[in-house]
């Protein structure tokens, strides 16, 4: 088997994969498995998998850097469009089966309850990332920019956080453990960044004075 073909097939396994929890929820439309309130369940369901798939796809580089594996980056993309996925299906299930779409319900929501707040916000910062997420566009914002504007992920993820969090009334165990996951996450990035930068001044040539200079 070629390499190509081994990656294409991998490719498939992790979209696989991906589709099981969406999958599970059809199935248990069709065969009453979502038990007595089906609303609650695809918004629980989608809402968490959404979370899973932020902090899995904001995890993809360390685990690179750490692993020295540089294939993990080629499942970035497909993550992050599968977090934006169960997260439009979690919005959408509020804005169409919670709400029935009066928007002025939904702004109400907005405004006056702090984890509806938080969670549209998660959302729709999700949206320019899953827009933007395709070579096409790295190429026309070019490389910093592309990635300046994909750090938003982080605030998404923290918006999400806060969202399930503000939400749980009883058992807060669950946001907890996001909310340590993320941490972690970015106190790496923020401690790669600072070694990056230690490296670089030690590799930086100091300046030779007019003394040094002289033969």
């Amino acid at each position: 088997m070629s390499r190509s073909s081994a990656w294409k097939l991998a490719k498939i396994a992790v979209f696989s994969l991906c589709l099981v929890p969406a999958a599970w929820l059809v199935r248990g439309l069709f065969f009453d498995g979502l038990g007595a309130d089906p609303v609650d369940m695809i918004r629980d369901v989608t809402g968490d998998w959404t979370l899973r798939f932020l902090l899995i796809t904001l995890g993809i580089t360390p685990l690179r850097q750490i692993t020295g594996w540089p294939g993990a980056i080629r499942f970035r993309r497909m993550l992050g469009l599968f977090a934006f996925f169960y997260g439009f299906i979690h919005f959408f299930t509020y804005l169409w089966l919670d709400q029935l779409f009066d928007w002025n319900a939904i702004a109400e929501d907005i405004i006056e309850r702090p984890w509806i707040t938080f969670g549209v916000t998660s959302f729709v910062l999700m949206v320019p990332l899953a827009l933007t997420s395709t070579k096409k566009w790295i190429a026309r914002l070019g490389g910093k920019r592309w990635q300046l504007l994909h750090r938003l992920i982080y605030i998404s993820a923290a918006a999400g956080v806060l969202h399930y969090a503000l939400l749980v009334k009883l058992d807060s165990t669950r946001p907890l453990r996001y909310a340590l996951v993320l941490a972690g996450l970015a106190g790496y990035r923020l401690w790669n960044r600072s070694h990056k930068k230690l490296g670089a001044q030690a590799n930086f040539p100091s300046p030779v004075s007019p003394r040094d200079s002289v033969n």
